[in-house]
């Protein structure tokens, strides 16, 4: 058939996805500006109830003793063969047993597995790493630079570059959501995951347009589709909001300590320490996020130890 032809022929198709998308994001965009005056409101209520604390974040010069104690393992940094970037994580136990990879959330970094560290390093090499964009790990500005395939290649790459075939996956939140990917595009690498407070994004989109209570605790999700806005709400009032999202009676971290809690805002209060995390967000809508099993649930390298889901926490 002709070239002309099949272009004619597809022409009806191709403009009506393009419509759609078009629609979609008037929608996106539409609640990422009522999100925005929610959360502006919330911020500025931070700031006349604390003014001491000033407009936006103090800056941290140094970090909380916490983050190098030597218990929890050794700093290093790995250069990943797929982009080249320096990424960092803590390392214990090497040598006495398989690997065992810990993938953080936000608002995280690998300090979130410091009881876990602690715990298995005497039967597992476990390791802690600052996703690309966290922490001392290189952060590129670029939105596309965090894309799923991306991340993906960051976990393939840790995994080969300590000199491994395969891991015992560990994650949570937005780590979680990389590992339920990760499992299904490279299973042989994944020999048991651990998966806490995260369903597959498919599943997730599908419970959000079926109970809207969910739908609406995810609002933060739409306001950080938004540029630089979202970075300077978050860091209004010396990051109360993420203090908040922190210390939260019910979904929170439990019994967070003042040291703790630094240890969490201290590379976020770092120029530009907002933008790489956020940046995840901003390639939900963009990326692909859905399950190419229709929302069946793959199992990787034959079988999943534990999955742990709730819904999405409330910023």
């Amino acid at each position: 058939m002709p070239e002309l032809v099949v272009t004619a022929l597809l022409a009806p198709s191709r403009l009506t996805l393009k419509l759609l998308r078009a629609f979609m994001w008037s929608l996106v965009f539409s609640a990422a500006l009522v999100a925005a005056a929610v959360y502006g409101c919330i911020a500025l209520t931070h700031v006349m109830c604390r003014p001491r604390r000033g407009f936006l974040g103090r800056p941290r010069h140094t970090p909380p003793v916490c983050l190098s104690d030597p218990t929890l393992g050794e700093h290093c940094f790995l250069i990943l063969r797929s982009s080249g970037l320096r990424l960092h994580y803590v390392s214990a136990g090497r040598g006495k047993g398989p690997l065992m990879l810990f993938l953080h959330g936000f608002p995280e970094n690998w300090f979130s597995w410091r009881y876990q560290l602690r715990e298995f390093q005497s039967r597992f090499h476990v390791v802690a790493v600052d996703l690309r964009g966290y922490g001392p790990s290189d952060a590129p500005k670029d939105v596309d630079c965090y894309t799923i395939d991306l991340l993906m290649a960051d976990i393939q790459d840790v995994i080969l570059g300590l000199g491994y075939s395969k891991c015992i996956l560990v994650a949570h939140d937005w780590g979680a959501l990389l590992a339920w990917n990760f499992s299904i595009y490279y299973p042989s690498l994944v020999e048991r995951m651990v998966v806490v407070s995260a369903a597959p994004m498919s599943v997730y989109q599908d419970y959000s347009l079926h109970h809207i209570g969910q739908f609406f605790r995810s609002n933060y999700v739409f306001l950080f589709q938004l540029p630089w806005l979202p970075e300077k709400l978050l860091s209004m009032s010396d990051f109360q909001i993420l203090k908040t999202t922190l210390t939260h009676r019910k979904r929170g971290i439990p019994q967070l300590t003042p040291s703790e809690l630094e240890a969490f805002l201290y590379d976020f209060s770092q120029p530009g320490g907002l933008t790489g995390p956020l940046n995840y967000y901003r390639n939900i809508f963009r990326g692909r996020w859905f399950d190419p099993w229709s929302g069946k649930i793959p199992r990787a390298a034959g079988q999943l130890s534990l999955c742990t889901t709730t819904t999405e926490p409330e910023l």
